[in-house]
């Protein structure tokens, strides 16, 4: 685990630099998507849920869907806004060559039948009050009885502070490149079972 903590506009920074001179943005997400991945074993045999929002968060979610296909598991993809970042749609894409179902959260509000839900609505950028159709996605999986994973921080939670006014509770929470100052604060804490970090090559600057 990268042992530094690190601000969100820190990582935002490093994230650009590493884009520009040395990886490019669509590797850095594949390489987080297989970071979740690898980051669980109990994958198989389990009832996949992957609620995907409209930015990079959510691109992650698809390019995880399509790494589970690949792998021979059946994600499906709930998506809670039709708003997709350009790599997000470069994944949503792939995955659905590879065969995998993406529905909107309104065709499958019943998160409860799913052994294994990832959480990819909100990233790290998120700041204010969850409300709309996230807000109910969030009170959706904190009630679904499933195991929850987190990509990068909890949807809904401060990454500087840790603190939020609705966040997903998970199980675990697979930060990506670095820990954010919010995901080991005292707050953060209600909301995360066990924290984990996926190096995917990102530059400080």
């Amino acid at each position: 685990m990268n042992s530094e903590i690190i601000s969100v506009e820190r990582m935002r920074k490093s994230d650009a630099y590493t884009i520009e001179n040395f990886v490019p943005s669509k590797e850095l997400m594949y390489r987080a998507a297989k970071g979740i991945y690898d980051s669980y074993n109990e994958w198989p045999d389990k009832k996949i849920a992957i609620v995907v929002g409209g930015g990079n968060n959510g691109g992650d979610g698809y390019a995880l869907a399509g790494i589970l296909k690949e792998n021979g598991l059946d994600p499906v993809v709930i998506k809670v806004s039709d708003k997709m970042s350009d790599d997000g749609k470069y994944y949503c894409d792939i995955a659905l060559e590879r065969g995998v179902q993406i529905v909107s959260y309104m065709e499958d509000t019943d998160l409860g039948k799913y052994d294994i839900i990832v959480d990819c609505i909100l990233g790290t950028g998120f700041v204010g009050e969850v409300r709309g159709t996230a807000a109910e996605a969030i009170d959706s999986i904190n009630s679904s009885g499933a195991y929850v994973i987190s990509v990068d921080i909890n949807s809904g939670m401060n990454g500087d502070t840790g603190e939020a006014s609705k966040a997903v509770r998970s199980d675990l929470t697979v930060s990506i490149g670095y820990i954010k100052t919010g995901l080991v604060t005292e707050s953060a804490g209600r909301y995360i079972g066990k924290l984990v970090n996926v190096d995917i090559g990102i530059v400080l600057v």
